[in-house]
């Protein structure tokens, strides 16, 4: 590999690694605390994109590659949202710019399978994008519920909810979204989430981490 080539490939590298500090800004303008990044946002969608129903045709490998590639552009242009004014040809004008550039920098032919999963994504034009959009907004909502309980403060951020309400469309992510507000509706503040700090700060390895999520009370009161 030439060193200009690397140069372009660093670049990529560190594009990358930028979503790990650009700030999801819904939190932020809500001032909740350790918000997560939009890298934080494109691993769990990745990972829920795991459960595409195969039998109903969906590719699951598309769909946890779109999962990983839909916000790259936010690497340059950072996670755009209403409260910025800015509509949505200009923020889709933006945001291809910066995949152009993006894709640019690899291999051109990963590059062109990352535009294409992108268009793809944004243009709604196939059943994988559609259900990686409803695994958007529902870890949007499932984000929001978690902060609710961290921060001790049910029903706090129910505008979250209200955004994405009746916009679902696949039957799968509904029924998830249906069983979390049954949830949401049914508790108080979590215990194991009183201190924030312990879903964050703490290791991995210590006994009352692995209590550490939002459904373990309700979890316990059913089976007692």
């Amino acid at each position: 590999m030439s060193a200009q080539n690397f140069t372009k490939l660093f670049e990529f590298f560190s594009l990358i690694g930028q979503l790990k500090r650009v700030q999801r800004t819904g939190w932020v303008l809500r001032q909740v605390n350790a918000p997560e990044s939009v890298a934080d946002h494109m691993y769990r969608m990745s990972v829920l994109s795991l459960l595409a129903d195969t039998s109903s045709g969906l590719n699951k490998e598309k769909c946890v590659k779109m999962s990983l590639v839909h916000d790259v552009a936010e690497s340059i242009v950072g996670d755009i949202a209403p409260a910025d004014c800015i509509d949505k040809v200009e923020k889709s004008r933006r945001e291809k710019t910066a995949m152009s550039h993006i894709t640019s920098l690899i291999p051109e032919e990963v590059g062109q399978e990352m535009m294409q999963l992108w268009m793809e994504y944004e243009d709604q034009s196939s059943a994988e994008a559609r259900f990686v959009k409803d695994i958007d907004k529902f870890e949007m909502v499932l984000q929001a519920y978690e902060y609710e309980q961290l921060e001790e403060k049910p029903g706090h951020l129910q505008e979250f909810f209200d955004s994405t309400d009746g916009k679902f469309q696949t039957d799968t992510v509904q029924g998830w979204v249906s069983e979390l507000r049954k949830i949401r509706g049914q508790t108080s503040p979590n215990p194991h989430f009183s201190s924030p700090h312990l879903a964050r700060g703490r290791s991995h390895n210590t006994k009352d981490s692995a209590t550490v999520h939002p459904f373990s009370v309700d979890h316990k009161e059913k089976d007692s």
